[in-house]
């Protein structure tokens, strides 16, 4: 009986053991699951550390995304402008969803208003295209051009730098102008900013400062949810 006893109670003693073992904490599966890689530290460290200068900040996501389409054109020698230029269409265009932060002072300059393509869709742009008369917006990795004056008054030409999703930029005539369509004024009147041609509009009293400080070889990023990017390897 005696003997019985011990050997329940070890049994007993022994699950108990095995039962509370702790699994370490620094073990290869806990490392996995939160380490994080080199550029998105960094990433989140700039994105932490911006002066929002009293607008409000992309969404974490959005600003990872075009931080990294940034350094591809840095890495590339195509930038003369620690300029990046964010818009984001996951968001209603009753929104200010675009973003001009001046990344080597850490600084949101400007956030504003801006308009999708017609057929992209109505108050959330769903649907891009690459195509001439698409009437559509494009979305991904531009380089800001030159500018020139046309029938929206001071314009800036685009350069749609990937294969495929919006190099076609130039020849569609997508280019970044003012518009009397984008502004609060419409908001109230129908729910919603007008629409382009496929064209970036803007508000027509920023029109002038935007440009001026984005134009010539900076990086103009358009997100969408709906479009995960890692790396920017189909450059034009």
């Amino acid at each position: 009986m005696i003997y019985k006893t011990v050997s329940i109670v070890s049994l007993f003693l022994l699950s108990v053991t095995a039962n509370n073992i702790v699994q370490p904490k620094n073990t290869p599966e806990l490392l996995v699951a939160t380490t994080v890689s080199p550029f998105e530290a960094k990433a989140e460290n700039i994105y932490h550390s911006l002066n929002p200068n009293q607008f409000s900040l992309p969404t974490m996501d959005s600003f990872k995304q075009a931080l990294q389409a940034f350094y591809s054109l840095k890495d590339k020698g195509l930038l003369k402008k620690d300029i990046l230029t964010l818009v984001d269409f996951g968001l209603s265009s009753t929104e200010k969803r675009l973003w001009v932060i001046d990344l080597s002072t850490q600084t949101v300059l400007y956030n504003t208003f801006v308009a999708h393509g017609k057929n992209s869709g109505m108050d959330f742009a769903t649907k891009f295209s690459n195509k001439n008369a698409s009437e559509k917006s494009s979305l991904g990795l531009y380089l800001t051009g030159e500018t020139y004056t046309g029938k929206h008054g001071l314009s800036m030409k685009l350069d749609g730098m990937e294969r495929g999703v919006n190099n076609n930029a130039r020849m569609r005539s997508v280019v970044m102008h003012g518009a009397d369509y984008v502004s609060e004024a419409v908001i109230r009147m129908q729910n919603r900013l007008g629409r382009s041609q496929g064209c970036p509009a803007i508000p027509v009293e920023l029109t002038e400062d935007i440009i001026a400080t984005i134009k010539d070889q900076s990086c103009l990023f358009i997100y969408h949810p709906s479009r995960a990017r890692k790396s920017f390897g189909s450059l034009s």
